[in-house]
This record gives C-alpha cells, structure tokens and sequence, in this order.
C-alpha cells in the first residue's frame, strides 16, 4: 500500500495555549490544511468544486490526542481517503512528529453537498475521479 498524502507544518507561537502547547482547536486546522493540499495536488481547485456546483462538506470529526505539541515543532500531517458505498466517506489522518511521535489521530465523516439541492450527492467517489488530474491520491 502507498504511503498517505503528507504535508509539512511548523507549530506556530500562536497557536499555543497558556500551558504552552497547541490549543485543541488547531489539530482541526491542520488536518484542514492537509485535506485541502490534498486536493490541490489531485488537480482539484475550490473554484472546480463550485463550477460543478458541489462543496465538501465534514459531517463527524474525532481526535485522538497521542502527545503534546510546542512552538516549535515540525509535523507532518497525513491524509487518506477511505471510501464507502454510501453518500458518506472517512478521511484518516495522523499528525506524527519528525521523530516519529504520534501526536494526534483524527478520522473525519465527509460527504459532497450539491450546492443547489443542498443534499449530499449520491456518489461523491464519482465527483472526486471525475475532477482529479490525479485521482490515485485519493486511493481511486
């Protein structure tokens, strides 16, 4: 199996809290980041989402916190879509330390909203192949 789409992120002074690690919202941020380079490096823009008239849309979002992270740090973010039969699809990620250190675990619920009908698509598996130059970043 390939390796998950990865990006590089540096903690930021102020994304930390009074206790000096990154404030809990953040994680969101990053794994955010993370799927939307995802995207861009498959070929798919925000401008194409909306041109098709379909947006993601994230649904459930559950993270494990592993360890802390400083001001300071660097991490790598993962991403890999995993898909269903459904409307619905999961996105796993870890946030792992360059020294391997699993920082934080985060598994998401996304779906694709038709943006007119504003209901999920049947198929969003369908959207992403379609719109990619790349689909195999997306395990398609």
């Amino acid at each position: 199996m390939a390796e998950p789409f990865a990006v590089p992120v540096t903690v930021r002074g102020y994304e930390t809290d009074v206790q000096g690690h990154v404030n809990q919202a953040v994680y969101v941020n990053y794994a955010e980041h993370a799927r939307w380079s995802l995207l861009q490096a498959a070929g798919i823009s925000q401008a194409g989402l909306v041109a098709k008239g379909v947006g993601p849309v994230a649904l459930e979002t559950t993270i494990r916190y592993k360890r802390e992270l400083l001001a300071g740090d660097e991490v790598e973010v993962t991403c890999a879509f995993d898909w269903g039969e459904g409307k619905t699809f999961r996105i796993e990620q870890t946030i792992r330390k360059t020294d391997g250190t699993v920082a934080a675990e985060i598994t998401a619920v996304g779906g694709l909203m038709d943006l007119r009908e504003r209901k999920l698509v049947g198929d969003p598996k369908e959207y992403f192949r379609a719109l990619a130059s790349d689909p195999g970043l997306f395990g398609l």
